[in-house]
């Protein structure tokens, strides 16, 4: 999987096993969930820096308000900043990361944006 260079400004944490944040399979390689954004190191020139990356939306990840609604852990959770669930970009919008997989608040309740992999 090749996405364009999109990097990361002023990232100055490594990641990489063990460094604290989830590590997620996102096609070929692995990419960390880092401030609400996911990083994948990346090499340009021999210096090393963290693009942004996004997963896809597709048949695995369908976007939009598909019928599979989820139940979130409560009903008065509410997904959003703070909420507890670590975001993740998602095609045009942000997802939360439940248990693997991506629910995306919709009106009074979430739809499931399918599975991720988590490592």
């Amino acid at each position: 999987m090749s996405e364009p260079c999109n990097p990361h400004p002023h990232h100055d944490h490594e990641h990489g096993p063990g460094c604290g944040h989830q590590a997620v399979r996102h096609g070929d390689h692995v990419d960390y969930l880092h401030d609400d954004h996911l990083h994948h190191a990346h090499e340009t020139d021999g210096v090393v820096h963290y693009d942004e990356h996004t997963i896809e939306v597709g048949a695995t990840n369908p976007d939009g308000c598909n019928h599979k609604t989820v139940t979130c852990q409560a009903s008065d959770h509410r997904h959003g900043p703070g909420c507890g669930h670590e975001a993740i970009p998602h095609g045009d919008h942000v997802d939360y990361l439940v248990d693997g997989r991506l629910h995306h608040p919709h009106g009074d309740h979430c739809d499931d944006h399918g599975p991720v992999t988590l490592v």
